[in-house]
């Protein structure tokens, strides 16, 4: 076996996140390739949440229905995972925890008193901890990383709740190792020293570092699951990149402030999630009319109104294209890895900065939840572009020019007079009714010259295989890897992937490339197929909907789901 999928599941509240936290860290650093996504409910105490962790001999990014170890903190876990257990999963648990009605192969299944080994070393508390130190033994991994990490994390405790931890760990890694010595069960990984010294972080922190690299200088927000991760990321380090940071009262205001630092010379960015942008569209809309930048991060969530608030989907891509009274351009990434969500960020910033529109960057619960290990992202090539221009005493804020970008100047930079204004405005910024001959040239320089200019620089999507009369299946943002990997799996010469990470404005060559394939398959997470509905409309490519597999259910597809689709409609 290449990979092993490890779950660790319980009620909110006893420590699933902490263990997460504490393997990806050891094992990476330990020589393994790792992958790990959450699943939870929306509630801080009870109910049942779960981690999965895949730990491998090669590169993985994608969820996985099987679980090869399962450890469960609870009884409950068992109807909860009840789909994903099969004969073949081991179980690790304490005899309180495991519903013998619903174990598929008793052989098994192996008691481990956590809660008593835990008790010893004062608290029932700690048997997430022993849980962990099994794992550590099971998979030879390196324990003195592991105690590193317990002294960090609660170093503000004391000696005494550090000093437990560590023993709890110790005995669990103790009765892991001689798990394997007795062939309990079998690991046969190898370990690869390099990536040891990879990178380990999630889509949130990889929007973040994005935004850092833009040169992002103030983010405005109010705190919204599954987006929070971003404002949480850039609040930690604001001190040392000199980030303002503003957690807003809502998300009005939040947008508004985001508009606002932008007129004054600020990289802002603005965060949130599906239900919170739509608060934000009629701030969207006065950047447009102001011909302001804009970046905004939606991380997607189901809906409508709060509908599933700590699951996935990819239902706001018609939210974020037609968001805003009124017609002005825009651009819309999607992300499908965490490099491209760290480079398309990062380019979100210089694009609005150079075209003066609003710029989205669109996730979701799976993917900026989920983390894996990546060598060190190269930033070598990476420049912050500012078009800020120094104004003089005739300066027009909103002049016509030939390309239909007009001289963006900042207060105080200069020594003319910066108007922005809400209603239909002249060269000047003054506000006018002129339908003759104003309005249109407004609307010609804010909609249909940017739109030539952006489409000029559109990200051709990701092409994998040879498109040439072959069975394309197709997706945009999160969906990525889980796609990637389940055709990677069937080694089908007829087979090729198309990922979508640029939503609009589409590349110009979108139809003769879209034309090349002789069957078109598309998977999204939504109920109306809105990207293939952005296709049929920008690029006249017509998907069938017997071709459309979409998902809104609230659950990302695992590797098998695609798998099997792609077995079905290759053939």
């Amino acid at each position: 076996m290449k990979d092993y999928s490890i779950v660790i599941s319980g009620a909110a509240g006893q420590g699933v996140k902490t263990v997460e936290e504490m393997l990806v860290g050891i094992l990476k650093m330990s020589g393994y390739h790792i992958f790990a996504t959450k699943e939870y409910e929306s509630r801080v105490r009870g109910g049942t949440n779960s981690t999965e962790l895949r730990i491998s001999s090669h590169r993985v990014a994608a969820y996985v229905q099987r679980i090869d170890i399962l450890i469960p903190l609870s009884k409950a876990v068992f109807n909860h995972l009840n789909s994903r257990i099969s004969k073949e999963t081991v179980i690790f648990a304490d005899p309180s925890n495991i519903n013998s009605e619903l174990i598929k192969n008793k052989n098994n299944t192996h008691e481990i008193p956590f809660n008593n080994i835990a008790s010893e070393f004062g608290s029932k508390i700690y048997s997430n901890v022993v849980a962990t130190g099994v794992i550590v033994g099971i998979f030879n991994a390196n324990p003195i990383i592991a105690e590193k990490y317990l002294k960090e994390r609660f170093q503000k405790k004391g000696e005494k709740i550090i000093t437990q931890n560590i023993l709890a760990f110790n005995k669990g890694f103790d009765l892991g190792t001689q798990m394997l010595k007795d062939k309990v069960i079998e690991i046969n990984l190898e370990k690869n020293s390099e990536v040891e010294n990879e990178i380990l972080f999630n889509g949130n922190q990889a929007v973040a570092l994005g935004a850092i690299a833009g040169g992002c200088n103030f983010i405005s927000a109010y705190p919204m699951s599954p987006s929070t991760g971003v404002l949480q990321f850039l609040a930690a380090n604001s001190n040392e990149f000199e980030i303002v940071v503003d957690q807003a009262e809502d998300e009005i205001a939040a947008i508004n402030k985001t508009v606002a630092a932008w007129y004054a010379g600020a990289r802002a960015i603005a965060s949130t999630s599906g239900g919170g942008f739509a608060l934000m569209t009629e701030g969207v809309s006065l950047a447009g009319i102001m011909e302001s930048p804009l970046v905004i991060h939606i991380a997607q969530r189901p809906g409508p109104a709060t509908g599933l608030p700590t699951r996935t989907a990819q239902e706001d891509l018609n939210l974020a294209l037609y968001a805003g009274h009124g017609e002005f351009q825009r651009i819309i990434f999607a992300p499908g890895s965490i490099q491209q969500a760290f480079y398309l960020t990062q380019k979100a910033f210089n694009l609005a900065d150079k075209f003066q529109v609003p710029v989205f960057v669109l996730t979701d619960q799976d993917f900026v939840d989920a983390y894996y290990n990546i060598p060190s992202l190269d930033i070598s090539h990476l420049q912050i572009d500012k078009n800020i221009v120094e104004t003089q005493d005739n300066y027009q804020r909103y002049k016509f020019t030939e390309s239909g970008i007009s001289p963006r100047g900042v207060p105080g930079f200069g020594t003319g007079l910066i108007r922005a204004d809400s209603d239909e405005h002249d060269e000047n910024g003054h506000i006018t009714e002129d339908m003759e001959y104003i309005r249109p040239k407004m609307m010609e320089k804010r909609l249909f010259k940017r739109f030539d200019l952006i489409q000029a620089v559109a990200e051709l999507p990701t092409i994998e295989g040879n498109l040439d009369n072959s069975v394309a299946f197709l997706c945009w943002g999160s969906n990525y890897h889980v796609v990637k990997e389940a055709i990677e799996k069937l080694n089908d010469q007829n087979i090729s992937l198309v990922h979508f990470h640029q939503l609009y404005p589409l590349p110009a060559e979108t139809t003769k490339l879209l034309q090349k394939p002789k069957k078109i398959v598309i998977l999204e997470n939504n109920a109306t197929g809105q990207f293939a509905n952005i296709l049929k409309l920008h690029a006249d490519i017509s998907i069938p909907k017997e071709q459309q597999f979409l998902r809104y259910t609230g659950k990302p597809y695992s590797v098998e789901e695609i798998t099997h689709i792609i077995k079905k409609e290759a053939n």
